[in-house]
């Protein structure tokens, strides 16, 4: 009979949780770490990573800091480079870390804010897939989880820009589902509704938008950081290696309310 008991632990894997000096990002890589896999902090500020690998490991976890600016191809393949050196293996690459320069309307985007948010939140969550794919497929297999959003789900005018890419990445994990599923990876999609975080902050420290947030939630409140949390941990373990190319919606139920 199969240990049941065990669908969940991740002891002797490794992760990198992008954007994890914060928000939904700390609590993935928390969660993670809680159930045993070993866990790279990675951010622009590395004061900010130290405090979340100090965390893990006065709850017993295990966690290391390499600072990392997305934008930067270069310091991406650092970043997979000093995991492979220390650890010897990648099993979950959380591409959580994201860019919205721009709020306001969709077609008056500058070509520079258009061309950050494509970068930092299409083009080199491709790249750093890219780079840690290799040693995933040395290894036997390994989990790949991108950070979108509902605002993939519907139109949008001032999050215009933003939502186009949390719609590329939808068709991203599927796309690597196909190209890699026989190498034993797969990649899936992790679409939060509104979270109290410092990057949704505007949001819902609006009285009035907040208001409708809840009124047009199913559970009747905005999420926390821990409420995506658990996701990550079924798609980095063993009870999600049949899941795969799927985007999973995390919203408290907004996307599912019909009046």
């Amino acid at each position: 009979m199969s240990d049941y008991g065990k669908l969940f632990d991740l002891t002797g894997q490794v992760a990198i949780v992008t954007g994890s000096s914060r928000g939904i990002g700390r609590a993935m890589a928390e969660a993670l770490a809680a159930q045993g896999a070993r866990v790279v902090v990675t951010s622009r500020r590395q004061e900010a990573c130290e405090d979340v690998a100090a965390a893990i490991k006065s709850a017993g976890g295990e966690a290391m800091v390499i600072p990392c600016n997305v934008s930067h191809e270069d310091q991406l393949a650092n970043l997979v480079e000093q995991t492979l050196a220390a650890w010897g293996r990648i099993d979950t690459l959380v591409c959580n870390a994201a860019a919205n320069p721009h709020y306001g309307p969709f077609l008056e985007i500058p070509d520079d804010m258009y061309d950050k948010t494509m970068l930092v939140n299409v083009r080199n969550v491709m790249k750093l897939c890219r780079m840690t794919l290799p040693a995933m497929k040395e290894q036997g297999g390994g989990s790949i989880i991108i950070t979108s959003s509902t605002g993939a789900l519907a139109g949008s005018d001032y999050l215009g820009t933003y939502c186009l890419t949390k719609a590329a990445d939808v068709q991203m994990v599927k796309n690597l589902a196909v190209a890699h599923g026989r190498d034993g990876v797969t990649a899936n999609a992790i679409l939060p509704g509104l979270v109290k975080t410092h990057f949704a902050k505007a949001l819902w420290e609006d009285p009035d938008a907040l208001a409708a947030a809840e009124r047009d939630t199913a559970l009747g409140r905005i999420g926390e950081p821990v409420d995506l949390a658990g996701i990550a941990v079924y798609l980095a373990s063993r009870a999600g290696r049949w899941t795969t190319g799927q985007s999973f919606v995390i919203d408290g139920g907004w996307a599912i309310r019909g009046e």
